[in-house]
């Protein structure tokens, strides 16, 4: 693996083996010098986003290029849970995949499979950066030891199925989507702080992870205060800002103080 790369990971991997929280930034852009700035900040991890973001696979190489020059772990949340999306992304360069809506263990074991190499899992052998970095290490199980594969819990199936979801080998962490989860638990747009079942349900997720010893993550809707509120909760992967958020927040900071 690329040794920045491995280094993110094992970064991210050292913080919570110290049970330790990660914070981290997501990015909508598909800009290589915004991701680049993102990943020198500070910031424990960058997820780019290939669900709902204006990144494509197309944008991947410049984009975790960029990420690579910092020190933050490259991230990608993939489109869906399929094979030839997870194991692009990781070709691509990310350190890892964020998968969305896997409601079920064979939902997560599909998405264990693709970010792992025989034995471990199904991952198709194609080390893509081998030739650009001749110096970096690409053995299978240097790859299957640093990839990080995180689940996303947003979904009432995904809850009725956690535990199961958490006894799979190869999850590194399960992700909280708080407003999936909420719309299809029944409490619409409402968030943990309007609604003490919201908070319960995600305070459900948080302790059943604590108990089976996996990581919990959680989206923290472009607040710090909730990060660091569920930080002190018990969750280990906290995604504190958005970064197009970011930056209409200090435009809009800018124009007041200058108008």
């Amino acid at each position: 693996m690329d040794e920045r790369i491995s280094r993110g990971s094992r970064h991210l991997r050292e913080l919570w083996g110290a049970d330790s929280p990660a914070y981290g930034v997501w990015s909508n852009t598909a800009d290589p010098v915004v991701n680049e700035l993102l990943g020198s900040i500070g910031f424990d991890y960058v997820c780019v986003d290939l669900q709902h973001g204006f990144a494509t696979a197309v944008d991947l190489p410049g984009v975790l290029g960029g990420l690579r020059q910092g020190g933050a772990a490259p991230l990608v949340r993939v489109p869906w849970n399929e094979p030839a999306a997870i194991m692009r992304a990781l070709d691509l360069g990310a350190a890892g995949v964020i998968v969305p809506m896997v409601n079920s263990a064979a939902d997560a074991e599909r998405a264990v499979a693709a970010c792992r190499y025989a034995p471990l899992g199904e991952r198709s052998w194609g080390p893509t950066w081998a030739d650009t970095r001749p110096q970096a290490a690409w053995t299978p199980d240097g790859a299957n030891e640093d990839v990080l594969c995180v689940v996303m819990v947003e979904t009432r199936r995904a809850l009725d199925s956690l535990d199961e979801i958490l006894a799979v080998p190869g999850v590194d962490a399960v992700y909280i989507g708080p407003y999936d989860l909420a719309l299809s638990c029944g409490f619409g747009q409402r968030t943990y702080r309007e609604d003490p079942g919201v908070d319960a349900l995600l305070a459900s997720v948080v302790d059943a992870c604590r108990q089976a010893g996996v990581v919990s993550g959680l989206h923290c809707t472009n607040s710090p205060e909730m990060a660091v509120e569920w930080a002190g909760r018990g969750v280990r992967m906290l995604t504190a800002v958005t970064d197009l958020t970011l930056l209409r927040s200090a435009a809009l900071d800018a124009l007041s103080r200058t108008r």
